[in-house]
């Protein structure tokens, strides 16, 4: 049995992390959620996860900053950041972050792991 692989999810809504949580211990992933992005570098390193989803609305440091930080590391940039968000302009919010890739919100349960599949 192969080690599951480790999944952190940044978003400041409970409900969207409660449901991320759900899916993807479902599919098999282990899951770590934080509502802030607070010091990114410590959280990230602390887990070390194979993925990372970032929301672009978290309080104090956003999205964008918190993924440029995590991009600008050099051992912790090599784990791929998937920009989510319900803004309608999401893509070019990932490019700025330098994020690997993108989901929008609201998204389905396949997208989700459509994506995982893709970047693991």
């Amino acid at each position: 049995m192969n080690q599951a692989k480790k999944v952190f999810v940044f978003d400041d809504n409970v409900d969207i992390l409660e449901l991320c949580t759900i899916i993807l211990e479902d599919a098999g992933y282990e899951i770590k959620t934080s509502s802030t992005s607070n010091d990114i570098v410590d959280q990230v390193s602390a887990y070390m996860p194979d993925i990372i989803f970032m929301d672009n609305w978290l309080p104090d440091v956003g999205g964008i900053d918190a993924t440029r930080e995590l991009k600008a590391h050099e051992t912790l940039n090599k784990i791929p950041v998937i920009y989510f968000s319900a803004n309608n302009d999401v893509k070019s919010l990932a490019d700025q972050a330098g994020a690997d890739g993108y989901l929008s919100k609201p998204f389905d349960i396949a997208e989700l792991e459509e994506i995982i599949k893709k970047y693991l």
